[in-house]
């Protein structure tokens, strides 16, 4: 019996729930870059690192090249980019309102 959708999405999500595994995604926006360049820019135990680009490969979300000594690790698609860009406009709406509310919350404290 296939999996119903609403069951991948949140699969995919939950693949998507680690900060490290953000963060990679986000530095490959740029292009293809080495595990050097990622370990350099995400400051993450090399074991962590690898941990969750195992993660990450397994989905299929991003690919791994190796060269040599050297393995490069790019997203899989362009459609990776977009989920990134819509979740930054999301939480900034988001954290606008909680924003908002606060200075609500801050004026309409009684005084004294």
């Amino acid at each position: 019996m296939p999996v119903p959708l609403y069951e991948a999405k949140a699969e995919f999500f939950r693949m998507l729930g680690h900060p490290v595994r953000i963060r990679v995604l986000e530095l490959l926006q740029d292009g293809p870059k080495p595990v050097r360049d990622l370990l350099a820019a995400i400051e993450v135990e090399p074991s962590n690192l690898s941990q969750q680009l195992a993660v990450l490969r397994r989905s299929g979300i991003v690919t791994a090249t190796r060269s040599g000594s050297t393995v490069v690790y790019e997203l899989a698609g362009g459609d990776v980019a977009e989920l990134l860009s819509a979740a930054r406009r999301i939480l900034s709406v988001l954290l606008t309102g909680q924003q908002e509310l606060l200075d609500e919350l801050r004026t309409a404290e009684p005084t004294g």
